[in-house]
């Protein structure tokens, strides 16, 4: 079976968000006796797992619609369009550290399509308030998913 353009974005995207982060310890805790550099990574590392969960979350959002080419193209304008799609594979430009930023960066173009299509469906398009916006993605995903990306 062949898979449509989405299929292989959301496909992409669901590899790209599953890696492991590879967070490095010595980054953080300069020796045995650092607590605050173990609690700064511990702090780090919840966050970054944060970001897993949004990102799975939003993609399962995603999953059983069908977006178009146009709206992917536009949604990969999140993020600085450090995310990007050639057609066959996700190319990611890291921005300062790559294993606390990736999955935010899957979370800003999913959060950016989903809004685009929002505002479409409703009529309006682009003149949509980012309150009636807010307000509806909380009653989807809840208030915190919401509050972070919507």
């Amino acid at each position: 079976m062949v898979k449509s353009y989405h299929q292989r974005i959301v496909a992409a995207l669901e590899n790209f968000v599953n890696q492991r982060p590879h967070l490095e310890p010595g980054n953080y805790i300069s020796s045995g006796w650092d607590d605050e550099g173990r609690k700064a990574y511990r702090s780090e590392s919840r966050r970054i797992t944060r970001d897993l969960h949004d990102a799975r979350s939003l993609l399962q959002a995603v999953v059983g619609r069908d977006f178009t080419p146009a709206e992917w193209a536009e949604a990969f304008t999140a993020y600085g369009r450090r995310l990007s799609w050639d057609g066959t594979t996700l190319n990611y430009c890291v921005g300062q550290y790559w294993p606390t930023e990736y999955r935010v960066a899957v979370c800003a173009v999913l959060a950016n399509l989903l809004r685009c299509d929002y505002r479409s469906t409703n009529g309006r398009d682009k003149w949509i308030g980012r309150y009636s916006i807010q307000r509806h993605f909380r009653r989807v995903f809840g208030r915190g998913l919401a509050n972070r990306w919507f």
